[in-house]
């Protein structure tokens, strides 16, 4: 989903909507609060979406895209700049770091958040899941791609190790609610050691 190509209306309400989540949780924000910061009808809103909660869904969809997004051109970056597995290994730390940092904790909280809530709707799951995908193939294609230069190790299977970057990257959200907190060089320490002995094991 881009807001690009949408018709001016659904535009400006995923915009607002989209600005609001920034400051409240979901159900905190109301279809009238959205119609009166945006200017748009009652029925102008109900001709574009079959009901409110499409509209917050379809914003916090777009949330979710945008961190998708970054984290695709992140990837990419990284195989284009690589020029040996040293290079690769030296880009993915900088990815790491950017990813998972202290203050990345609202983003891994907003993404697991959306898809808690896709697992209560169907219509907004398979809208989050084609979101989601392009993240997975991403990650994928990265890994297939290392493969082929000889870096990556080829007994593990592309997607299986898309799926288990991002189930360390989402695992961070779990020391993000504690009242102590691990040291975070000692957090790269440990994702830098899986990348480089399991998936990326020197010869």
């Amino acid at each position: 989903m881009s807001l690009q190509g949408l018709h001016p209306t659904k535009r400006t309400l995923l915009e607002t909507v989209i600005k609001l989540l920034d400051v409240k949780e979901p159900e905190e924000i109301l279809s009238d609060e959205v119609l009166q910061i945006s200017g748009i009808s009652k029925g102008s809103m109900y001709y574009h979406y079959k009901d409110w909660y499409e509209i917050v869904e379809d914003a916090i969809c777009e949330r979710f895209a945008w961190y998708v997004d970054r984290s695709v051109e992140l990837c990419e970056a990284a195989l284009r700049g690589a020029k040996s597995r040293d290079d690769l290994m030296n880009l993915l730390k900088g990815v790491t770091r950017d990813t998972q940092k202290p203050e990345q904790a609202a983003t891994r909280y907003a993404r697991v958040r959306a898809i808690a809530m896709a697992s209560q709707s169907e219509r907004m799951r398979q809208k989050l899941g084609v979101v989601q995908e392009r993240l997975t193939e991403a990650l994928e294609d990265l890994f297939r791609e290392a493969q082929e230069r000889g870096w990556a190790s080829k007994e593990i299977d592309p997607r299986a190790a898309a799926v288990m970057v991002q189930a360390y990257t989402f695992g961070h959200i779990v020391d993000d609610f504690t009242p102590s907190h691990m040291k975070e060089e000692a957090w790269y320490a440990v994702v830098d050691g899986l990348v480089e002995k399991v998936f990326f094991p020197p010869k």
